[in-house]
């Protein structure tokens, strides 16, 4: 079966029951794309088998009060076409991982599925995206959007080191669980968001790496789907000095959790060992 994308490899059983979808987009000054983000991704599902498509899907546009005509868009038009479409817009909160957060917290889907609304992650791409886990079932709980940058992409050299590198400082704490830990475009089970809800801070830019470093469900059964990664055509990069400064204090972040704990756990055995060859 093909997916729209390339799938770890995997035993490849028979479809599970249709789970309900939701798609959270964390929006910033984004009007100019969001009418397309929704049209293209309903039919992206239209245009799937319907054994294929979930049993329900609702999209959360999660704004940081943009007042840009987001929030008039949406309800004057794309709710009305597309009525599961629906925005949040936050006045007292800032930053992208809390506003994907608030998605997670207000949706009603099985599958909590994170996109950014710059068309980057291709609408066309979110079905791909969801059939992992009809056709894994519950062996899958995260399932991340490998990006892969065309040759064509108008990615400078120096955007291209930036990621690379990213992605080389992320590694010990990745390897073996996602290749790209960049991405901003992935999808969670509701239920292990919801159990690991309480260690993700929501902080920083990169919330799939967050999830996927704290929930330990999430790390062990993870599935890759490959996707050409979008040109902006509408607004502008959120890639500032400011945003890696972010990141690299998120990593430390990851770090301690990660180590600290380890750490602690070896010299809480050492000592018990210590203590019984010295009775």
């Amino acid at each position: 079966m093909s997916f729209g994308g390339r799938v770890d490899s995997g035993r490849v059983s028979s479809l599970r029951r249709n789970l309900s979808l939701s798609i959270i987009v964390p929006t910033y000054k984004e009007c100019g794309n969001l009418k397309a983000l929704a049209d293209r991704t309903f039919a992206a599902f239209g245009a799937e088998p319907q054994e294929e498509r979930p049993s329900f899907v609702e999209m959360i546009i999660v704004d940081d009060n943009s007042r840009d005509g987001s929030l008039e868009l949406v309800e004057s038009t794309i709710s009305k076409e597309h009525p599961t479409v629906r925005i949040i817009v936050r006045t007292t909160e800032r930053g992208l991982s809390s506003a994907v957060l608030r998605g997670f917290d207000e949706a009603k889907g099985d599958i909590l599925l994170c996109m950014d609304a710059d068309l980057q992650h291709p609408p066309e791409s979110v079905p791909s995206m969801y059939k992992p886990y009809l056709t894994y079932g519950s062996s899958v709980v995260f399932v991340l959007g490998k990006r892969e940058i065309p040759e064509t992409s108008q990615w400078s050299i120096a955007r291209r080191i930036i990621s690379r590198g990213a992605t080389l400082l992320a590694y010990p704490l990745t390897a073996g669980i996602m290749t790209d830990p960049m991405t901003g475009f992935f999808a969670v089970r509701a239920t292990a968001y919801r159990t690991y809800k309480s260690r993700i801070d929501g902080v920083g830019y990169k919330i799939a790496l967050e999830i996927c470093v704290k929930c330990e469900a999430a790390s062990a059964n993870t599935k890759e789907v490959t996707f050409a990664f979008g040109e902006r055509s509408v607004g502008e990069s959120k890639l500032t000095g400011k945003v890696i400064l972010h990141y690299l204090k998120h990593l430390r972040g990851l770090y301690m959790h990660v180590y600290l704990r380890k750490i602690i756990v070896a010299i809480i055995f050492l000592t018990v060992v210590a203590i019984y060859y010295t009775r």
